[in-house]
């Protein structure tokens, strides 16, 4: 990722050393001997700003300070002498994104800028996103939700009916939305049914609608969920709750693609599709014997599965600000920095409601009741050395196993670290592939 990157010190041998390091790297340098020469420079729109902390007149502090006066969005690196991880810690509280200490390796500090541009990246693209996102937009760069996204597009268009399994809170009603508005019936009805809430004794009268008269106290005609969602998509959320006699009688009017409402003797034509949702095995449930085979087959002319939150770990943190902003800018809130502990813990977490709990846990942040994100393991402030180090030591291999996509032999060689070392820090810092 190639960006313009303001590079700031007051020692000019380090200042050319480190600008060419990173033209070395593939990006466009600019360097400052000071920090106002940098900030009178901002309209340039630097992807990454690497500075020296320690200056004399404006220091990383006032620099930092200044560009949040200024209300930017520029990321800022701190470079610190040997023994100043406590002053790098401080400029993280401030605000910084990240920092080095000297001396450096060339290919960290590379990596570092790297990590830091995808950072900003991505927060670009949640503003992007929040900006003009339909309700429909399935977020995340994740393998598992990129895949997601391609099976959505290539059976949108479809005229099939869709079977959506997956755990509790993993979106199954998002991909539901998602293939409505992405089809041809976008302009349609999107009718919803949630089959466990509803009484088995009205079942049939929510799906097929009756005449007047069909009953006591029916005295005009109804049309049922079937109708209505003619023309469009009618989703049957947690189906596998459905009465076995309604089943039959839902298999009918999908084979048929027409229904009679109760008490009456006409059957009316329907054009729809179907998309039962589920968070149980429907296939497993119609060799036990509580679904229907038939009907199982009827409804999964396709199958979408959807990922748990432990599938798709890199998303976590994006899909955290996502529901905070919105959280925040709901309740007319200035939203809680978002610092690095919080992200920390957040990847550690189990998350077993999955984006479900996620959204509820980033809720309680925007508006200041978990601010620490319920069981994080601890934060930046008050920590010992010991525990800063760690932090440290946690999030540089964590970076290297990302860019190197979970192999942890390739992370060893980037991180200067026999295998077995990297795997033994790994088990006693608690970090999984």
């Amino acid at each position: 990722m190639s960006a313009l990157v303001f590079v700031i010190d007051d020692d000019a041998d380090h200042l050319a050393a480190a600008s060419d390091l990173i033209e070395t790297g593939g990006h466009r340098v600019r360097a400052f001997g000071n920090a106002a020469a940098a900030l009178d420079a901002l309209d340039e729109d630097p992807g990454v700003i690497v500075t020296d902390l320690r200056m004399p007149g404006m220091d990383g502090f006032g620099l930092i300070a200044a560009l949040k006066d200024r209300g930017g969005d520029h990321p800022v690196i701190v470079m610190t002498g040997h023994g100043d991880i406590s002053q790098a810690v401080r400029a993280i509280r401030d605000g910084a994104e990240d920092f080095l200490e000297k001396p450096y390796d060339a290919g960290h500090l590379l990596l570092v800028i790297e990590r830091t541009l995808k950072a900003r990246a991505t927060r670009d693209e949640l503003h992007r996103l929040r900006s003009a996102m339909a309700p429909q937009a399935i977020l995340g760069d994740s393998p598992a939700i990129t895949d997601l996204r391609q099976r959505i597009a290539a059976l949108a268009p479809l005229d099939v009916d869709v079977v959506v399994t997956g755990e509790t809170g993993t979106g199954k009603e998002l991909v539901a939305r998602a293939l409505h508005a992405q089809s041809h019936r976008a302009n349609g009805a999107y009718v919803a049914l949630n089959c466990a809430a509803l009484p088995e004794a009205l079942f049939e009268i929510e799906i097929f609608g009756h005449a007047a008269g069909a009953f006591p106290g029916a005295t005009a005609d109804r049309p049922g969920k079937l109708e209505l969602a003619s023309g469009g998509t009618l989703v049957l959320d947690e189906v596998e709750a459905m009465p076995l006699p309604v089943q039959a009688k839902l298999l009918r009017a999908l084979q048929e693609r027409s229904v009679e409402r109760l008490g009456e003797n006409r059957l009316r034509p329907l054009d729809l599709r179907v998309v039962a949702i589920s968070k149980a095995d429907l296939k497993a449930l119609s060799y036990e014997g509580t679904f229907r085979p038939d009907l199982y087959y009827r409804l999964a002319g396709a199958e979408i599965t959807t990922t748990p939150l432990s599938g798709m770990a890199g998303d976590i943190p994006l899909l955290f600000a996502h529901f905070a902003n919105l959280a925040a800018a709901r309740t007319s809130r200035t939203l809680p920095e978002i610092t690095f502990a919080i992200r920390r813990a957040l990847a550690r977490r189990a998350w077993p409601g999955n984006v479900r709990e996620l959204k509820a846990a980033a809720e309680r942040f925007a508006l200041g009741i978990d601010t620490e994100t319920g069981d994080s393991p601890r934060a930046v402030t008050g920590e010992t050395l010991s525990d800063r180090l760690a932090d440290f030591e946690a999030r540089e291999i964590q970076a290297a196993l990302d860019s190197c996509r979970g192999n942890t032999e390739r992370a060893a060689q980037l991180l200067g670290l026999p295998r077995r070392t990297l795997n033994d820090k790994m088990k006693r810092l608690g970090i999984a592939v």
